[in-house]
């Protein structure tokens, strides 16, 4: 599957969840929990230990209808290292060109991060699939709606901040999908074991969304 049809399905999910967790060996947990709850795109940070040896391990649990991708990728290097792991897309909370030009060449979706008009407008004409407006707490939703006054073809993901509170004025602002991180991700649930509960804080993501877009 191609990154475009990827990119399709990411969207129309709404939401990616972003992972942190302290140790490796909860992320099958995690992730099987956060799918079953019905977010299919998946975002494991570069700050997980041995995070990219259990990328393809985490895609072989899970199936192939995740979608899996790395963050927090700060250069060309360890990019190319999580797609040849298996990722779908990588996302950075900066702005570099080689980091697009080598998730392009290997036909994955780039994601970089942004803040200004400047740097929105900057990474999407690098080429970028979708830009990270990070972090988005900052800023919140009126200001995606702003950039899409003047710049309405700017697919912009707000990432940081993002809660089950505020998800739908994001996805209303115009956010194609949102990334959610410790929101979501509780580390205290995971600490307990609890990955129930992230199966149905998935669901209420999901629910919030739908009710937004329609």
């Amino acid at each position: 599957m191609g990154r475009y049809d990827i990119l399709e399905r990411m969207i129309e999910c709404g939401i990616v969840a972003v992972i942190r967790t302290d140790s490796p060996e909860d992320l099958l947990d995690v992730t099987k929990a956060l799918y079953d709850g019905g977010i299919i795109s998946l975002e494991i940070t570069m700050t997980v230990p041995s995070a990219i040896e259990y990328l393809p391990k985490v895609k072989k649990a899970l199936g192939k209808d995740a979608i899996v991708g790395m963050g927090t990728v700060l250069d060309s290097e360890t990019a190319r290292m999580a797609i040849l792991a298996g990722a779908d897309f990588i996302v950075s909370p900066v702005l570099k060109k080689e980091i697009i030009n080598l998730c392009h060449r290997y036909d994955k979706i780039a994601v970089p991060g942004a803040y200004t008009p400047t740097e929105i407008l900057t990474a999407w004409e690098e080429g970028a699939d979708v830009v990270k407006l990070f972090p988005a707490d900052t800023l919140g939703p009126k200001y995606i709606k702003a950039i899409h006054g003047p710049m309405p073809y700017i697919r912009i993901s707000p990432t940081g901040g993002v809660s089950l509170e505020n998800v739908g004025e994001f996805i209303k602002a115009g956010a194609c999908f949102v990334g959610v991180g410790g929101h979501l991700v509780d580390k205290k649930v995971i600490a307990e074991k609890k990955f129930e509960i992230l199966t149905e804080r998935a669901k209420s993501y999901i629910e919030e969304i739908k009710k937004a877009r329609s």
